[in-house]
Parts: structure tokens; sequence; C-alpha cells
């Protein structure tokens, strides 16, 4: 009752955006861990998939062996969908023989689409081909382009409900993780919100405790000169 798409990007980031005519995709769907991989778990969704899958990828297993694994203790598994991909940019999936029509997956390089019960396979087909034409973009806002390319294709048949964008980078907590759980236009309302990180939630992420700084940005002054500095290099970009 949904598409996705997960990806690797060049710079070793995971992300997963996620559309569906179901309330919260976003809390049960959309999985990703920094340095390990990035998973989604759909149609009648199993959220056990989810650290299931990354805590296998954590181990070194192929994809296509974690999928495998996860699926064959699942008595459920004729009814779910799943893919995946890993910090080699490998990818897996598995769409159950249950899953209701239009349903598929499709792989490219260094990402994975996969959806149930849509409009058609054009749905998948424009995810993957926006996200393959605009590798120049910036990650987030690429994952944003293919959501809103499959969107325009048809989407999910029954509708529009909850649209997730989840973004993992370095740390154990995400870099990004903005939900719409019930909006009459989800995935115009997760653009919306994106747009809202930049203005401060973003610039001010790099200032937070990390790994290569443990006690983060704790003076005032110079998070806000970060703020500035951020937007002048992205009009810098423009």
């Amino acid at each position: 009752m949904t598409w996705s798409i997960v990806a690797r990007d060049a710079g070793g980031a995971f992300g997963v955006a996620v559309s569906s005519r179901f309330f919260a995709v976003g809390m049960l769907c959309a999985h990703a861990r920094s340095g390990v991989g990035a998973l989604a778990t759909q149609a009648l969704v199993n959220p056990h998939y989810g650290p299931w899958g990354l805590d296998l990828l954590s181990q070194k297993l192929l994809p296509s062996e974690v999928i495998k694994k996860i699926t064959e203790k699942d008595q459920g598994r004729d009814h779910r969908q799943v893919h995946m991909i890993d910090a080699k940019g490998r990818s897996a999936a598995h769409t159950g023989s249950a899953c209701v029509d239009w349903c598929g997956q499709l792989a490219g390089e260094g990402f994975s689409v996969a959806g149930n019960m849509l409009a058609g396979p054009q749905v998948i087909e424009e995810t993957a081909g926006s996200y393959r034409k605009n590798h120049a973009m910036n990650f987030a806002e690429r994952l944003l382009c293919a959501l809103e390319a499959g969107e325009a294709a048809g989407g999910d048949k029954r509708g529009k409900q909850a649209a997730a964008l989840r973004i993992h980078t370095t740390e154990d907590y995400p870099f990004l993780d903005i939900r719409v759980d019930d909006h009459e236009d989800p995935i115009a309302e997760l653009r919306r919100l994106y747009g809202k990180s930049l203005e401060r939630f973003q610039p001010f992420s790099t200032c937070l405790p990390s790994r290569a700084r443990p006690a983060g940005i704790t003076d005032r002054a110079v998070i806000e000169d970060e703020v500035v500095k951020f937007h002048l290099q992205r009009n810098k970009n423009k």
C-alpha cells in the first residue's frame, strides 16, 4: 500500500523516501543506520524487518542473504514487501506473492525502488528515472524529486495520506527524519517541511555532538555563525 526508494549516495549517506495512503507511514516503514544501510518494509508491514535487517547487514551479510533470513522466519512473508541497500550500494528486494497489484521492484546503481497497490509499473519506473537523472542534486532533494515523479505517474492507486524522508549520515542519530502523517497532499507537505528544515534545523544540526566532536558546539555565537555560513554556501551553490 506504498512505494518507496532506498538509496546510498556517493558520500556514504543512506536515505529512505516513502509515500502511501496509510497513516504515519514513516513510523513503521523507513529504517536506516549510519555506515550500515537503509531498508523499507511495506505492504502488510512487518516493523521487525527494520532492526532485523539492519542488524544482519551490520554483520556484513549480502542484502540478498538478509532478505532470505528475515523472510524465512516470517509466516506472513507472502503479504510483505521489503527492500534494502547496504554500505557498498548493493540492493535486494522481496515482494510477496499475496501483495496487491500493481506490485514490484526495480533496482539501479546505489538505489532500489519498490511498491505495491500502485497505479502501475510506471510509478516505480518514474521514481527510478528521476533519481538517476538528478545525480548532481543534493541527496535529500534528489529523493524528494524521485517521490514527486512517482506521484505524478499515479502513485498509490487508493490516494494520498502520508509521506516521510529519513537520512542517516555519520552518526547514530538521523541527519533528517521528516514525517507527514496525515495530509491531503503529503509529498507537497514533505517538501515544505524540508524547506523549513533548511532555515535553522540543518545548520544547527552540524553543531550537535558527533563522533568527530563529542561535545558539539555550545557557544551560541558560533552556532549563529554556522547558520550564516550554511546559507551563504547554499546561495553560492544555487
